[in-house]
Protein backbone atom coordinates (compact mmCIF):
# COMPACT_ATOMS: atom_id res chain seq x y z
CA UNK A 1 0.00 0.00 0.00
CA UNK A 2 2.87 2.38 0.82
CA UNK A 3 4.28 1.81 -2.68
CA UNK A 4 1.00 2.98 -4.18
CA UNK A 5 1.21 6.34 -2.43
CA UNK A 6 4.97 6.76 -2.89
CA UNK A 7 6.57 9.68 -4.69
CA UNK A 8 7.40 7.43 -7.64
CA UNK A 9 3.73 6.47 -8.00
CA UNK A 10 2.60 10.07 -8.01
CA UNK A 11 5.32 11.00 -10.49
CA UNK A 12 4.13 8.20 -12.74
CA UNK A 13 0.50 9.41 -12.45
CA UNK A 14 1.42 12.99 -13.35
CA UNK A 15 3.61 11.84 -16.23
CA UNK A 16 0.84 9.62 -17.61
CA UNK A 17 -1.76 12.37 -17.43
CA UNK A 18 0.50 15.11 -18.80
CA UNK A 19 1.87 13.09 -21.71
CA UNK A 20 -1.13 14.23 -23.73
CA UNK A 21 -2.30 17.25 -21.75
CA UNK A 22 -4.88 18.46 -24.32
CA UNK A 23 -6.64 15.09 -24.24
CA UNK A 24 -6.52 15.10 -20.44
CA UNK A 25 -8.04 18.61 -20.27
CA UNK A 26 -10.90 17.69 -22.60
CA UNK A 27 -11.60 14.59 -20.54
CA UNK A 28 -11.44 16.50 -17.26
CA UNK A 29 -13.85 19.13 -18.60
CA UNK A 30 -16.64 16.55 -18.77
CA UNK A 31 -16.42 15.91 -15.02
CA UNK A 32 -15.89 19.60 -14.26
CA UNK A 33 -19.01 20.55 -16.20
CA UNK A 34 -21.08 17.77 -14.62
CA UNK A 35 -20.27 18.76 -11.03
CA UNK A 36 -20.67 22.47 -11.95
CA UNK A 37 -24.18 21.81 -13.29
CA UNK A 38 -25.07 19.76 -10.19
CA UNK A 39 -24.01 22.50 -7.74
CA UNK A 40 -25.61 25.33 -9.76
CA UNK A 41 -28.93 23.46 -10.10
CA UNK A 42 -29.06 22.74 -6.37
CA UNK A 43 -28.14 26.33 -5.51
CA UNK A 44 -30.75 27.71 -7.92
CA UNK A 45 -33.42 25.48 -6.39
CA UNK A 46 -32.36 26.66 -2.92
CA UNK A 47 -32.51 30.30 -4.04
CA UNK A 48 -36.02 29.83 -5.43
CA UNK A 49 -37.10 28.08 -2.22
CA UNK A 50 -35.68 30.91 -0.09
CA UNK A 51 -37.53 33.49 -2.18
CA UNK A 52 -40.89 31.71 -2.04
CA UNK A 53 -40.65 30.96 1.68
CA UNK A 54 -39.73 34.58 2.34
CA UNK A 55 -43.32 35.37 1.40
CA UNK A 56 -44.49 33.13 4.25
CA UNK A 57 -42.10 34.68 6.77
CA UNK A 58 -44.01 35.56 9.94
CA UNK A 59 -47.19 33.95 8.68
CA UNK A 60 -48.86 31.19 10.71
CA UNK A 61 -48.70 28.61 7.92
CA UNK A 62 -50.61 26.06 10.01
CA UNK A 63 -53.81 28.02 9.31
CA UNK A 64 -56.96 28.01 7.25
CA UNK A 65 -59.52 30.63 6.28
CA UNK A 66 -63.20 29.66 6.44
CA UNK A 67 -66.34 31.32 5.06
CA UNK A 68 -70.02 30.46 4.45
CA UNK A 69 -71.48 29.29 1.14
CA UNK A 70 -74.95 28.06 0.14
CA UNK A 71 -76.23 24.74 1.45
CA UNK A 72 -76.26 22.17 -1.34
CA UNK A 73 -78.46 19.59 0.42
CA UNK A 74 -81.84 19.87 2.21
CA UNK A 75 -81.70 19.07 5.92
CA UNK A 76 -84.22 19.07 8.79
CA UNK A 77 -86.95 20.55 6.61
CA UNK A 78 -84.65 23.34 5.35
CA UNK A 79 -84.22 23.61 1.57
CA UNK A 80 -81.00 23.40 -0.37
CA UNK A 81 -79.65 26.62 -1.83
CA UNK A 82 -80.24 28.58 1.38
CA UNK A 83 -77.66 30.99 2.71
CA UNK A 84 -76.57 31.38 6.33
CA UNK A 85 -74.06 33.41 8.36
CA UNK A 86 -71.46 32.54 10.96
CA UNK A 87 -72.24 34.01 14.38
CA UNK A 88 -69.85 35.29 17.04
CA UNK A 89 -71.09 32.42 19.26
CA UNK A 90 -69.66 29.95 16.73
CA UNK A 91 -66.17 31.15 17.61
CA UNK A 92 -66.45 30.12 21.27
CA UNK A 93 -68.10 26.83 20.30
CA UNK A 94 -65.21 25.96 17.97
CA UNK A 95 -62.65 26.82 20.66
CA UNK A 96 -64.41 24.58 23.19
CA UNK A 97 -65.21 21.61 20.97
CA UNK A 98 -62.13 21.33 18.76
CA UNK A 99 -58.84 20.60 20.57
CA UNK A 100 -55.36 21.85 19.66
CA UNK A 101 -56.45 25.15 18.11
CA UNK A 102 -54.21 28.13 18.82
CA UNK A 103 -56.29 30.95 17.33
CA UNK A 104 -59.88 31.25 16.13
CA UNK A 105 -60.18 34.79 14.80
CA UNK A 106 -63.55 36.09 13.53
CA UNK A 107 -63.37 38.68 10.76
CA UNK A 108 -65.67 41.08 8.98
CA UNK A 109 -64.85 43.09 5.88
CA UNK A 110 -65.89 46.18 3.97
CA UNK A 111 -64.77 47.17 0.51
CA UNK A 112 -62.70 45.03 -1.77
CA UNK A 113 -60.42 45.05 -4.75
CA UNK A 114 -61.40 47.87 -7.15
CA UNK A 115 -64.39 48.71 -4.97
CA UNK A 116 -65.96 52.16 -4.58
CA UNK A 117 -64.38 54.84 -2.40
CA UNK A 118 -65.21 54.05 1.20
CA UNK A 119 -62.62 56.05 3.19
CA UNK A 120 -62.40 59.84 3.42
CA UNK A 121 -59.93 62.21 5.02
CA UNK A 122 -60.53 65.87 4.32
CA UNK A 123 -60.67 66.28 0.56
CA UNK A 124 -58.96 62.96 -0.14
CA UNK A 125 -60.82 59.69 -0.68
CA UNK A 126 -59.86 56.11 -1.44
CA UNK A 127 -61.16 52.56 -1.89
CA UNK A 128 -59.62 50.24 0.70
CA UNK A 129 -60.25 46.87 2.32
CA UNK A 130 -61.44 47.46 5.88
CA UNK A 131 -61.26 44.51 8.30
CA UNK A 132 -62.88 44.09 11.70
CA UNK A 133 -60.39 41.92 13.56
CA UNK A 134 -59.12 40.62 16.87
CA UNK A 135 -55.51 41.31 18.00
CA UNK A 136 -54.44 37.71 17.21
CA UNK A 137 -54.64 38.38 13.48
CA UNK A 138 -51.17 39.96 13.53
CA UNK A 139 -49.78 36.56 14.54
CA UNK A 140 -51.59 34.90 11.64
CA UNK A 141 -50.70 37.36 8.87
CA UNK A 142 -47.19 38.78 8.32
CA UNK A 143 -46.96 42.52 8.94
CA UNK A 144 -44.61 44.95 10.65
CA UNK A 145 -45.91 47.88 12.70
CA UNK A 146 -43.67 50.75 11.59
CA UNK A 147 -45.46 53.51 13.53
CA UNK A 148 -47.74 53.46 16.56
CA UNK A 149 -49.28 50.14 17.65
CA UNK A 150 -51.62 47.36 16.60
CA UNK A 151 -55.06 46.55 18.02
CA UNK A 152 -55.32 45.26 21.61
CA UNK A 153 -58.02 43.77 23.85
CA UNK A 154 -58.76 47.13 25.47
CA UNK A 155 -59.85 48.27 21.99
CA UNK A 156 -62.03 45.14 21.70
CA UNK A 157 -63.61 45.39 25.15
CA UNK A 158 -64.27 49.14 24.94
CA UNK A 159 -65.33 49.02 21.28
CA UNK A 160 -62.86 51.78 20.50
CA UNK A 161 -63.08 53.30 17.06
CA UNK A 162 -59.37 53.06 16.26
CA UNK A 163 -57.66 51.96 13.07
CA UNK A 164 -54.31 50.59 11.87
CA UNK A 165 -53.63 51.57 8.25
CA UNK A 166 -51.26 50.31 5.56
CA UNK A 167 -48.46 52.32 4.00
CA UNK A 168 -50.42 52.72 0.76
CA UNK A 169 -53.37 54.13 2.73
CA UNK A 170 -51.05 56.68 4.33
CA UNK A 171 -49.68 57.64 0.92
CA UNK A 172 -53.18 58.01 -0.54
CA UNK A 173 -54.75 60.03 2.30
CA UNK A 174 -51.86 62.04 3.75
CA UNK A 175 -49.33 64.51 2.42
CA UNK A 176 -45.60 63.64 2.64
CA UNK A 177 -44.25 64.36 6.13
CA UNK A 178 -47.70 64.86 7.61
CA UNK A 179 -48.33 63.45 11.10
CA UNK A 180 -50.60 60.40 10.93
CA UNK A 181 -50.89 58.92 14.42
CA UNK A 182 -53.79 60.47 16.31
CA UNK A 183 -55.58 61.79 13.22
CA UNK A 184 -59.01 60.67 12.07
CA UNK A 185 -60.26 58.96 8.93
CA UNK A 186 -63.91 58.43 8.01
CA UNK A 187 -64.92 54.89 7.03
CA UNK A 188 -68.40 54.74 5.48
CA UNK A 189 -69.23 57.93 7.36
CA UNK A 190 -67.87 56.79 10.76
CA UNK A 191 -64.78 58.41 12.29
CA UNK A 192 -61.87 56.19 13.37
CA UNK A 193 -58.64 57.42 14.97
CA UNK A 194 -55.41 56.11 13.41
CA UNK A 195 -53.22 54.46 16.06
CA UNK A 196 -50.75 52.56 13.87
CA UNK A 197 -49.22 52.08 10.42
CA UNK A 198 -48.17 48.68 9.09
CA UNK A 199 -46.05 47.34 6.28
CA UNK A 200 -47.26 43.97 5.13
CA UNK A 201 -44.95 41.32 3.78
CA UNK A 202 -45.96 39.54 0.62
CA UNK A 203 -44.81 36.66 -1.55
CA UNK A 204 -44.02 38.91 -4.48
CA UNK A 205 -47.29 38.17 -6.26
CA UNK A 206 -49.54 40.58 -8.11
CA UNK A 207 -51.32 41.60 -4.90
CA UNK A 208 -48.14 42.96 -3.27
CA UNK A 209 -49.27 46.59 -3.61
CA UNK A 210 -52.88 45.77 -2.75
CA UNK A 211 -51.69 44.21 0.54
CA UNK A 212 -50.65 47.69 1.73
CA UNK A 213 -54.13 49.13 1.02
CA UNK A 214 -55.86 47.66 4.04
CA UNK A 215 -57.26 49.05 7.29
CA UNK A 216 -57.68 47.09 10.52
CA UNK A 217 -60.21 48.12 13.18
CA UNK A 218 -61.46 46.29 16.31
CA UNK A 219 -64.02 43.58 15.50
CA UNK A 220 -66.47 44.89 18.12
CA UNK A 221 -66.25 48.50 16.92
CA UNK A 222 -66.70 47.31 13.33
CA UNK A 223 -69.83 45.33 14.24
CA UNK A 224 -71.31 48.29 16.13
CA UNK A 225 -70.42 50.98 13.60
CA UNK A 226 -71.66 49.08 10.54
CA UNK A 227 -74.67 47.29 12.09
CA UNK A 228 -73.30 43.77 11.74
CA UNK A 229 -74.82 42.56 15.02
CA UNK A 230 -73.39 39.13 15.89
CA UNK A 231 -72.64 38.20 12.27
CA UNK A 232 -69.13 36.95 11.39
CA UNK A 233 -68.08 37.20 7.75
CA UNK A 234 -65.28 34.64 7.91
CA UNK A 235 -62.67 33.18 10.26
CA UNK A 236 -58.92 32.71 10.37
CA UNK A 237 -58.13 29.52 12.32
CA UNK A 238 -54.64 28.38 13.36
CA UNK A 239 -53.71 25.04 14.91
CA UNK A 240 -51.15 24.63 17.67
CA UNK A 241 -47.60 23.58 16.84
CA UNK A 242 -47.46 19.82 16.43
CA UNK A 243 -51.03 19.63 15.14
CA UNK A 244 -52.11 19.97 11.52
CA UNK A 245 -55.02 22.24 10.67
CA UNK A 246 -55.61 19.95 7.70
CA UNK A 247 -56.42 17.10 10.11
CA UNK A 248 -58.52 19.31 12.41
CA UNK A 249 -60.61 21.23 9.89
CA UNK A 250 -63.25 18.51 9.46
CA UNK A 251 -63.98 18.78 13.20
CA UNK A 252 -64.37 22.55 12.77
CA UNK A 253 -66.78 22.03 9.87
CA UNK A 254 -68.80 19.53 11.93
CA UNK A 255 -69.26 22.10 14.70
CA UNK A 256 -70.44 24.75 12.21
CA UNK A 257 -72.79 22.34 10.40
CA UNK A 258 -74.36 21.19 13.64
CA UNK A 259 -74.96 24.76 14.83
CA UNK A 260 -76.51 25.90 11.54
CA UNK A 261 -78.52 22.79 10.61
CA UNK A 262 -76.33 21.89 7.64
CA UNK A 263 -76.36 18.31 6.36
CA UNK A 264 -73.29 16.50 7.79
CA UNK A 265 -72.30 15.35 4.28
CA UNK A 266 -72.76 18.75 2.66
CA UNK A 267 -69.18 19.55 1.64
CA UNK A 268 -70.12 22.71 -0.27
CA UNK A 269 -71.77 24.65 2.54
CA UNK A 270 -68.48 25.73 4.17
CA UNK A 271 -65.77 27.27 2.01
CA UNK A 272 -62.15 27.15 3.10
CA UNK A 273 -58.60 27.84 2.03
CA UNK A 274 -56.11 25.50 3.74
CA UNK A 275 -52.83 27.43 3.92
CA UNK A 276 -51.00 24.54 5.57
CA UNK A 277 -51.99 22.20 2.74
CA UNK A 278 -50.75 24.67 0.14
CA UNK A 279 -47.52 25.24 2.08
CA UNK A 280 -46.97 21.46 2.24
CA UNK A 281 -47.39 21.29 -1.54
CA UNK A 282 -44.72 23.95 -1.94
CA UNK A 283 -42.34 21.97 0.27
CA UNK A 284 -43.09 18.89 -1.81
CA UNK A 285 -42.37 20.85 -4.97
CA UNK A 286 -38.90 21.86 -3.76
CA UNK A 287 -38.15 18.29 -2.71
CA UNK A 288 -39.00 17.25 -6.27
CA UNK A 289 -36.83 20.07 -7.68
CA UNK A 290 -33.86 18.87 -5.60
CA UNK A 291 -34.40 15.35 -6.90
CA UNK A 292 -34.47 16.64 -10.49
CA UNK A 293 -31.30 18.68 -9.84
CA UNK A 294 -29.46 15.60 -8.54
CA UNK A 295 -30.83 13.45 -11.36
CA UNK A 296 -29.80 15.86 -14.14
CA UNK A 297 -26.47 16.70 -12.49
CA UNK A 298 -25.53 13.05 -12.00
CA UNK A 299 -26.48 12.24 -15.61
CA UNK A 300 -24.26 15.06 -16.90
CA UNK A 301 -21.51 13.88 -14.53
CA UNK A 302 -21.95 10.34 -15.80
CA UNK A 303 -21.12 11.45 -19.34
CA UNK A 304 -17.87 12.89 -18.01
CA UNK A 305 -17.11 9.67 -16.11
CA UNK A 306 -17.63 7.65 -19.29
CA UNK A 307 -15.15 9.95 -21.00
CA UNK A 308 -12.57 9.33 -18.27
CA UNK A 309 -13.13 5.56 -18.49
CA UNK A 310 -12.57 5.66 -22.26
CA UNK A 311 -9.40 7.70 -21.86
CA UNK A 312 -8.07 5.31 -19.21
CA UNK A 313 -8.68 2.41 -21.59
CA UNK A 314 -6.62 4.23 -24.21
CA UNK A 315 -3.90 4.94 -21.62
CA UNK A 316 -3.79 1.26 -20.65
CA UNK A 317 -3.53 0.32 -24.34
CA UNK A 318 -0.68 2.78 -24.85
CA UNK A 319 1.13 1.38 -21.79
CA UNK A 320 0.72 -2.30 -22.66
CA UNK A 321 4.48 -2.86 -23.00
CA UNK A 322 5.18 -1.01 -19.74
CA UNK A 323 2.61 -3.10 -17.89
CA UNK A 324 4.09 -6.29 -19.36
CA UNK A 325 7.58 -5.34 -18.15
CA UNK A 326 6.23 -4.56 -14.66
CA UNK A 327 4.43 -7.91 -14.58
CA UNK A 328 7.61 -9.67 -15.72
CA UNK A 329 9.55 -7.96 -12.90
CA UNK A 330 7.10 -9.30 -10.33
CA UNK A 331 4.42 -6.62 -10.03
CA UNK A 332 1.24 -8.10 -8.58
CA UNK A 333 -2.17 -7.74 -10.28
CA UNK A 334 -3.30 -5.68 -7.27
CA UNK A 335 -0.49 -3.14 -7.71
CA UNK A 336 -1.31 -2.76 -11.42
CA UNK A 337 -5.02 -2.41 -10.70
CA UNK A 338 -4.38 0.09 -7.88
CA UNK A 339 -2.16 2.25 -10.10
CA UNK A 340 -4.85 2.57 -12.79
CA UNK A 341 -7.61 3.20 -10.24
CA UNK A 342 -5.50 5.86 -8.51
CA UNK A 343 -4.93 7.67 -11.80
CA UNK A 344 -8.66 7.59 -12.53
CA UNK A 345 -9.66 8.82 -9.04
CA UNK A 346 -6.99 11.54 -9.10
CA UNK A 347 -8.18 12.91 -12.45
CA UNK A 348 -11.83 12.73 -11.39
CA UNK A 349 -11.34 14.49 -8.04
CA UNK A 350 -9.13 17.25 -9.49
CA UNK A 351 -11.69 17.87 -12.24
CA UNK A 352 -14.59 17.78 -9.79
CA UNK A 353 -12.95 20.15 -7.31
CA UNK A 354 -12.30 22.58 -10.15
CA UNK A 355 -16.02 22.35 -11.01
CA UNK A 356 -17.00 23.02 -7.38
CA UNK A 357 -14.61 25.99 -7.23
CA UNK A 358 -16.03 27.42 -10.48
CA UNK A 359 -19.62 26.99 -9.26
CA UNK A 360 -18.72 28.63 -5.93
CA UNK A 361 -17.26 31.60 -7.80
CA UNK A 362 -20.43 32.00 -9.85
CA UNK A 363 -22.60 31.83 -6.70
CA UNK A 364 -20.45 34.42 -4.93
CA UNK A 365 -20.87 36.73 -7.93
CA UNK A 366 -24.65 36.21 -8.08
CA UNK A 367 -25.04 36.79 -4.32
CA UNK A 368 -22.93 39.94 -4.46
CA UNK A 369 -25.28 41.29 -7.16
CA UNK A 370 -28.37 40.33 -5.14
CA UNK A 371 -26.91 41.94 -1.99
CA UNK A 372 -27.04 45.29 -3.75
CA UNK A 373 -30.72 44.88 -4.61
CA UNK A 374 -33.95 45.02 -2.61
CA UNK A 375 -34.88 41.33 -2.36
CA UNK A 376 -37.84 41.76 0.02
CA UNK A 377 -40.32 41.22 -2.83
CA UNK A 378 -38.19 38.88 -4.97
CA UNK A 379 -38.89 35.22 -5.64
CA UNK A 380 -35.17 34.36 -5.77
CA UNK A 381 -32.72 35.12 -2.94
CA UNK A 382 -29.46 33.74 -1.56
CA UNK A 383 -28.76 30.85 -3.96
CA UNK A 384 -26.33 28.61 -2.07
CA UNK A 385 -25.48 25.07 -1.12
CA UNK A 386 -24.52 23.81 2.32
CA UNK A 387 -21.46 21.81 3.28
CA UNK A 388 -23.50 18.61 3.10
CA UNK A 389 -23.93 19.06 -0.65
CA UNK A 390 -20.15 19.50 -1.06
CA UNK A 391 -19.54 16.31 0.93
CA UNK A 392 -22.08 14.46 -1.22
CA UNK A 393 -20.36 15.81 -4.33
CA UNK A 394 -16.98 14.55 -3.08
CA UNK A 395 -18.42 11.11 -2.36
CA UNK A 396 -19.95 11.05 -5.86
CA UNK A 397 -16.55 12.00 -7.31
CA UNK A 398 -14.68 9.28 -5.44
CA UNK A 399 -17.22 6.60 -6.39
CA UNK A 400 -17.26 7.89 -9.97
CA UNK A 401 -13.47 7.75 -10.15
CA UNK A 402 -13.51 4.15 -8.95
CA UNK A 403 -16.16 3.21 -11.50
CA UNK A 404 -14.33 5.04 -14.28
CA UNK A 405 -11.10 3.18 -13.55
CA UNK A 406 -12.59 -0.23 -12.83
CA UNK A 407 -12.87 -1.52 -16.41
CA UNK A 408 -9.47 -0.16 -17.52
CA UNK A 409 -7.88 -1.64 -14.35
CA UNK A 410 -9.38 -5.05 -15.07
CA UNK A 411 -8.14 -4.78 -18.66
CA UNK A 412 -4.64 -3.94 -17.40
CA UNK A 413 -4.29 -6.98 -15.14
CA UNK A 414 -5.43 -9.28 -17.96
CA UNK A 415 -2.32 -8.32 -19.98
CA UNK A 416 0.08 -11.31 -20.12
CA UNK A 417 3.76 -10.38 -19.79
CA UNK A 418 4.80 -12.39 -22.90
CA UNK A 419 2.08 -10.84 -25.08
CA UNK A 420 2.83 -7.38 -23.77
CA UNK A 421 6.54 -7.66 -24.52
CA UNK A 422 5.73 -8.67 -28.11
CA UNK A 423 3.50 -5.58 -28.56
CA UNK A 424 4.86 -2.74 -30.62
Amino acid sequence: MSKIFSRDSWSEILEALSSNWFRTLLTAFGVLWGIFILVILLAAGNGLENGVKQGFDGMATNSMFMWTQTASKPYKGLPKGRRYNFKIQDVEAIKQQVPNLRFVSPRNQLGGFRGSNNVVRGLKTGAYNVYGDYPEIIQQEPMDIIEGRFLNYSDINDKRKVAVIGQAVKTGLYDPGEEVIGTYIKINGVNFMVVGIYKKKSNGGGDAEEAQKEIYVPFTAFSQAFNMGDIVGWMAITAQDGSSITNLKEQVFDVVKARHSIHPEDDRAVGNFDLYQEYSKINGLFTALNFVAYFVGVLVLLSGIIGISNIMLIVVKERTKEIGIRRALGATPWSIRAQVLLESIFLTIISGMAGIALASGVLVLVNSILDGMDTSEMMFINPSVNIGVVVIALVILIVSGLLAGLIPAQTAIKVKPVDALRAE
